[in-house]
C-alpha cells in the first residue's frame, strides 16, 4: 500500500489503493466511534486519515469513490432503538489544524461571498465538546423527541434516557412552535471518576474515558440506567425550527440560553482570523481544568443570513470548521527494521519499536514507507527529516495524526549508537528469493515471483477473502494462512471446493484441527456455500487486480453490468486501442494505467485461467446502473463564464452540481448549457458556433426556480 507516500507523490493508481484503503478504515473508525461507542483510534489519527482522503480527492478529483469517507457522517444506527429520521441532516464539520488553515477558512468565505479583505466578518468561536451528539425536537414548547447523530439522516430514538438529563428542559417557555435543539451529550472528569469508582466497587464493566462512558450511558436501552449516569448537555445549535431565533449565531445562542439550555460561557465572538485564534489559545490554555474533555474550537460564520448564502457541501456546512487541538508524540528506540510482502509484491518495510505510548495507544511499530523514506528523502528526491536517515538502535519520534499505522516523525541523531549502519534495502524478496525490482516513476520495490512467492499468494486470498470482497464467515487471515500452509488452498477456486474434495472426511479433518469443532466446521462450509452468489462489483475487487480498488469495481460494475458482458470486453480488448480501449477509458475515473492492468490480468494466461476455475463455481449477480437526480438540469453540463452578478460564481456551481448538474470548465460538444454573464468571451463564441444553449443569469435562475 502506499499509506506513507506524501499525498503530491502519489501516482493515479497510488492515489486508487489509497482511497480504497482510506475508506475502509475511515468506515471501521467509524464504525467502531459511532456505533458501538467504543473507539479504535485517537481522535488526531482519524482527522489525520479524512485529511489525508480529502486531499487526494482534490488532487484526484475524478478518483473519489462512491463510498467516499467526504460523503459521510457517523455510522448507521445500531440495532435495540427505533429509528428517527432527522428533518434536517445532523452534519459534520470540516477540520483545521493550523493558523493557515483558519486564515484559508476565512479567505475561502470571502471568496464565496464575494467580500473585500476589509469588509466585516466576525465569527463565533466555541470550544468542541468530546461527547455524544444529539437532537431534541420540541413542538408547542414539549420535548417530543430526543435522536443520536447516527449517520447524520437517521438516528436512534433516545427520548426516554435524554428526558433523565438535568440540562433538558421538558417544556419551554416562549419557544417557537417547531424548534430542534442540537448539542452534546458529555460527562464531567469529576463524574466519570466518581463512576468508574462505583462500577468497581460494583464489579462492573469500566469506562476508557468520558466520551464512551458519555455516549453507553445514554444508549442504554434501560433508561433507569441512564437515569443514574451524570450526563450533562451543552447546546450549541439548532436543526428545524418553525422561525427564526435570531439574526446571529451568538444571538441564537443566547436565545436557547433564556429558553433554559446550557451554553458554552467560553463562547465569544471574534472579528477576523486572528482573534479566532487568540481565543483559541485562549481556550488550549484553559483545557486541562475545564473539568471536561474538549478536542478543538468551532468556528462559525455569526450572520445567518450569510450561514444561508455558504449553504453545505455534502456533509459539512462551509460556515463553519473545527480548529482541533495538535496530535500527541512520543521519543522510542527503533529495534529492527523488518520488510513485509504484500500481495501486488510490494516490499513495505516496518519499524519495530520499544513499546511506547502515543495518544493513549501502544505503539509497537511504525510505517517505513519505501527505501526513500529511510533514506531521508521523497519520491522526489528532496530531503525530509533535514536527509537524516533511518538505522537500527535509533530514537526516532513517532506520531499518529497520519495514518492508523504510526509513522516516524524525526530521529535524534545525539542518541545514534556508535555502531548504527545505514540500512541497506534488498533487492530480492525475502520470502522467497525471487528479484525485487523498482520500476521507473514507482516509489517501491517489488518482488517479481507472482504466485510462486507465498506470501503474495497468501496476501491475494486473504484480500479475496476480505469484507469489501467475499467477505466469507468464519474465513479470515488467520484461516487461510492456516489452510495455504497445509496445501488445502493455493488459488480462490480452491475455497469453494473444499468441501467436495474432502467429502465428509472434510468435515472430520477440519473439526479435529485446533481452533475448530463440528459446528465451526460445518458453519464455514455453509459460509462458503452461501458466498457462491456474489455481486458483480464485489468479484471484480475481489479479484485483486494491481490498481483495481472498491471504487473503481463499483464503477465498472454500473458501466458493464453482467459478468459476461465485462468479461467478453476484457477478453476483446486490446491495450493501447480499440473501441474496447476507448469504452474503458470513457468510463468517468478509469485511467490508461487502470485500463492496461485490468486487461492484461485477463489476457495472462495463467492468471485468466485461475478467474475462469473461480468464475465455474459461482453466480454472479447484475449491477444496477446509479439513479440520477430529477430536475431540469439533472445530468447535463453546464460552463459558467463571464461575471455573475447575483451570486458568485463558486455559488453558482455550488447550486448547479446540488441539482445534479455536472460543471464543466471549458466548452465542448458535451455541453448542454452554457451560462455567460457580462464579460463573456471566447467561450460564449465557441458555444455559440456549436449551437449550443446560452443563458443569461436571470434565465438560468429561472430555469432552476431560484
Amino acid at each position: 500500500m502506499h499509506a506513507d507516500t506524501p499525498v503530491e507523490a502519489l501516482t493515479e493508481a497510488q492515489a486508487k489503493d489509497e482511497l480504497a484503503r482510506l475508506a475502509a478504515e475511515i468506515a471501521r473508525a467509524d464504525a467502531a466511534y459511532h456505533g458501538a461507542d467504543a473507539p479504535e483510534i485517537p481522535d488526531a489519527v482519524y482527522d489525520a486519515l479524512k485529511r489525508r482522503n480529502t486531499q487526494i480527492e482534490v488532487r484526484f478529483p475524478t478518483l473519489k469513490r462512491a463510498d467516499s469517507p467526504s460523503e459521510r457522517v457517523g455510522a448507521a444506527p445500531a440495532d435495540g432503538f427505533s429509528k428517527v429520521r432527522h428533518e434536517q441532516r445532523m452534519l459534520s464539520l470540516g477540520n483545521a489544524f493550523s493558523a493557515e488553515d483558519v486564515q484559508e477558512f476565512d479567505d475561502r468565505i470571502r471568496r464565496y461571498l464575494g467580500l473585500g479583505a476589509d469588509a466585516p466578518l466576525p465569527f463565533t468561536a466555541e470550544p468542541k465538546i468530546d461527547g455524544l451528539s444529539l437532537s431534541l425536537r420540541y413542538e408547542s414548547g414539549c420535548l417530543v423527541q430526543a435522536a443520536t447523530r447516527g449517520d447524520g439522516e437517521t438516528g436512534e430514538n433516545v427520548t426516554a434516557n435524554a428526558r433523565t438529563i438535568t440540562d433538558i428542559p421538558h417544556t419551554l417557555t416562549g419557544a417557537p412552535e417547531v424548534l430542534e435543539v442540537r448539542g452534546e451529550v458529555y460527562m464531567p472528569h469529576a463524574d466519570f471518576a466518581a463512576l468508574n469508582a462505583r462500577q468497581v466497587e460494583a464489579g462492573g464493566k469500566t469506562f476508557a474515558n468520558p466520551r464512551n462512558a458519555a455516549a453507553g450511558s445514554l444508549r442504554q436501552l434501560d433508561a433507569t440506567i441512564t437515569a443514574t449516569r451524570p450526563l450533562k448537555f451543552f447546546a450549541y445549535g439548532w436543526g428545524m425550527v418553525s422561525e427564526p431565533l435570531a439574526d446571529t449565531q451568538k444571538g441564537a445562542l443566547e436565545r436557547l440560553a433564556v429558553l433554559g439550555f446550557s451554553t458554552n460561557p467560553l463562547t465569544r465572538l471574534c472579528d477576523g482570523p486572528q482573534a479566532l485564534l487568540d481565543h483559541y489559545t485562549v481556550i488550549e490554555a484553559q483545557r486541562a481544568t475545564l473539568g471536561y474533555d474538549i478536542d478543538g474550537v468551532v468556528y462559525k460564520v455569526n450572520d445567518l443570513a450569510l450561514q444561508g448564502r455558504l449553504g453545505f457541501r455534502s456533509t459539512t456546512p462551509r460556515w463553519a470548521i473545527a480548529h482541533k487541538f495538535p496530535a500527541e508524540l512520543a521519543w522510542t528506540r527503533l529495534e529492527k527494521i523488518e520488510i513485509q510482502v504484500g500481495r501486488t509484491g510490494a516490499l513495505s518495510p516496518v519499524a519495530r519499536l520499544h513499546p511506547v505510548t502515543v495518544g493513549g495507544v501502544v505503539v509497537s511499530n511504525a510505517t517505513l514507507h519505501n527505501e526513500d523514506y529511510i533514506a531521508g528523502r521523497n519520491a522526489s528526491g528532496a530531503e525530509i527529516r533535514s536527509g537524516k536517515d533511518i538505522r537500527e538502535g535509533d530514537w526516532v519520534q513517532i506520531y499518529r495524526a497520519g495514518d492508523v499505522i504510526p509513522k516516524v516523525a524525526d530521529v535524534d541523531l545525539s542518541r545514534r549508537p556508535a555502531g548504527a549502519r545505514p540500512f541497506v534495502f534488498s533487492h530480492a524478496c525475502p520470502e522467497c528469493g525471487s528479484d525485487a525490482i523498482r520500476e521507473e516513476g514507482d516509489a517501491v520495490r517489488r518482488c517479481t515471483g507472482g504466485m510462486i512467492c507465498p506470501a503474495q499468494a497468501v496476501e491475494r486470498l486473504k484480500h479475496f477473502v476480505g469484507r469489501s470482497a467475499f467477505d466469507i464467515e468464519g474465513l479470515g487471515a488467520r484461516q487461510v494462512e492456516q489452510f495455504y500452509n497445509d496445501g488445502w488452498i493455493t488459488e480462490p477456486a480452491d475455497i469453494f471446493t473444499l468441501e467436495d474434495r474432502f467429502g465428509h472426511g472434510g468435515m472430520k479433518q477440519l473439526k479435529n484441527r485446533e481452533g475448530w469443532g463440528e459446528k465451526s466446521a460445518a458453519n464455514l462450509f455453509a459460509a462458503i456455500r452461501d458466498a457462491r452468489q456474489i455481486p458483480l462489483a464485489r468479484l471484480i475487487y475481489a479479484l485483486g487486480i494491481r490498481h483495481v480498488g472498491e471504487s473503481a469495481a463499483n464503477l465498472l460494475a454500473r458501466n458493464y453490468l453482467t459478468w459476461r458482458t465485462f468479461e467478453t470486453a476484457m477478453t476483446n480488448a486490446t491495450v493501447g486501442e480499440g473501441a474496447q480501449w476507448d469504452h474503458l477509458l470513457s468510463i468517468d475515473g478509469v485511467g490508461q494505467v487502470m485500463a492496461a492492468s485490468l486487461i492484461t490480468a485477463f489476457h495472462q494466461e495463467a492468471e485468466r485461467a485461475s478467474i475462469d476455475r473461480l468464475v465455474r463455481h459461482l453466480t454472479v449477480q447484475d449491477a444496477t446502473p446509479r439513479g440520477q437526480v430529477d430536475g431540469p438540469v439533472a445530468g447535463k453540463t453546464v460552463v459558467f463564464t463571464g461575471t455573475l452578478e447575483r451570486m458568485t460564481r463558486a455559488e453558482a456551481k455550488a447550486r448547479a452540481e446540488a441539482l445534479g448538474a455536472k460543471v464543466a470548465g471549458s466548452v465542448s460538444k458535451k455541453t448542454d448549457i452554457l451560462v455567460a454573464g457580462p464579460g463573456a468571451g471566447s467561450k460564449a463564441k465557441k458555444a455559440a458556433e456549436l449551437g449550443i444553449e446560452i443563458l443569461d443569469e436571470d434565465g438560468w435562475l429561472a430555469l432552476i426556480g431560484a
